[in-house]
């Protein structure tokens, strides 16, 4: 790992996927951790999400194609993504910068940055699954993975995006089938589905079962971790930092990390993180299919996402553009039932479980904020969007690697939080 030595004492605020890897690399350079969290381990978009680990699928969020959408439709509370009307500034802002990105160009410059970020990605969950041993939980092959399309136009859409992802430096391995080929793969796919892709080299995970494997290998190793510890606030007092929680209580260390998701902006803004985070909100439940899928399945034209979590099916979707803190909408369940039924059979819509709503943070560029901000005692660690699962151990080991004074992986570059 290197000759530096990481700070004797790091205080990591955020027990997701990106806090709990950065606590795993910081212990393997001999730091004391401590993980905070206002609720507890994966309390926010950690818990519910699709669980991908798909570079094939790990696309700037700003694709030209949301604009040609319309705003008319972004305003449909049935719309994919959904943007609920508000004078919000914060969000308002977010959405100005957030449209300048959506051209061909933007998205090229974003596409090339994720494809230089995409295999190193995978190899971090293999480095935390081989260091934490039998404790921890290993992701899953995609033998394959696989895209379901209501028509030829919209396969031809992604295979679009393929093209452009081999163009930028990626690399996808696909072949495509017709209907009845995806279907004799996956019995619960129905006669909705009339062209498909199968897609190699892709993972997946169980978010919530890996997400306590996870936790289990950091406090293994002599982390703490403190659920119902809400931060407020963060004191730089020169060689050391306060982390301040509500009711009076706080922890000293030499560093803390700031990797709150969608609320990361409430404390880096005082140590110069100026870019808008925010919440564009996933929904998802559970169903058991009489004929339980093997294959993680998507409907990019639905933009449902369904991951088979042993014995039951996730089924995943939207982007909503609102407030972290907003309770869960009924309609957004009921749009994800409306896109998906036309393309599954077998599955029993009003007989499900698990419903969430969570937080992904966006940024306007697409690019997560990581690394130090003003102050080289207090880092971040968010702004990942949609891929803060595929990407949440490869931040933590930049993370580290800069906190213990390490030549930072040259891609860091492109993820300045001071930007």
């Amino acid at each position: 790992m290197g000759s530096a030595v990481a700070p004797g004492h790091v205080v990591v605020v955020g027990a997701g996927i990106v806090g709990l890897s950065t606590a795993w690399y910081l212990q393997e350079r001999g730091t004391r951790v401590t993980v905070v969290d206002r609720a507890g381990v994966a309390s926010g978009s950690s818990w519910g999400n699709a669980g991908w680990l798909t570079p094939a699928l790990t696309l700037p969020l700003g694709e030209p194609s949301v604009l040609a959408y319309g705003l008319k439709a972004m305003l449909d509370p049935s719309s994919p993504l959904y943007i609920p009307f508000s004078a919000n500034p914060s969000l308002l802002r977010f959405l100005a910068g957030f449209a300048r990105h959506c051209t061909p160009a933007k998205w090229r410059e974003a596409m090339a940055v994720f494809a230089e970020v995409n295999g190193a990605g995978l190899a971090a969950f293999d480095e935390i699954a081989e260091g934490a041993g039998a404790v921890a939980e290993r992701s899953t092959v995609a033998d394959p993975f696989l895209a379901g399309f209501a028509s030829l136009k919209d396969r031809d859409a992604l295979v679009h995006e393929f093209d452009g992802i081999r163009k930028a430096g990626g690399e996808v391995d696909y072949d495509l089938i017709s209907g009845q080929e995806i279907r004799a793969l996956e019995a619960t796919l129905g006669t909705g589905v009339v062209a498909g892709i199968q897609i190699r080299g892709q993972r997946f995970i169980n978010p919530p079962s890996f997400m306590e494997s996870l936790a289990a290998a950091v406090t293994a190793r002599g982390a703490d971790i403190i659920g119902a510890f809400n931060v407020v606030g963060i004191r730089d007092a020169g060689t050391r930092v306060e982390v301040v929680g509500s009711e009076g209580r706080s922890l000293v260390a030499d560093s803390v990390v700031v990797a709150t998701g969608a609320w990361l902006g409430r404390l880096a803004r005082a140590f110069g993180v100026r870019r808008v985070v925010q919440a564009g909100r996933g929904y998802s439940f559970t169903v058991v299919p009489e004929a339980m899928p093997t294959h993680p399945i998507y409907f990019p034209a639905e933009r449902v996402a369904c991951t088979p979590l042993g014995d039951r099916l996730r089924v995943a979707g939207m982007m909503e553009f609102r407030d972290a803190d907003a309770p869960l909408d009924p309609r957004r369940i009921k749009a994800i039932i409306d896109a998906a039924a036309p393309m599954l059979t077998g599955i029993d819509w009003g007989y499900r479980a698990e419903e969430w709503v969570g937080a992904r943070p966006c940024t306007t560029d697409g690019l997560p904020l990581i690394g130090a901000t003003r102050s080289p005692r207090v880092h971040v660690a968010g702004g990942h969007g949609m891929w803060g699962v595929a990407l949440g151990p490869l931040t933590g080991k930049m993370v580290a690697a800069t906190l213990a004074g390490e030549t930072p992986p040259a891609l860091m570059r492109h993820f300045n939080p001071l930007r």
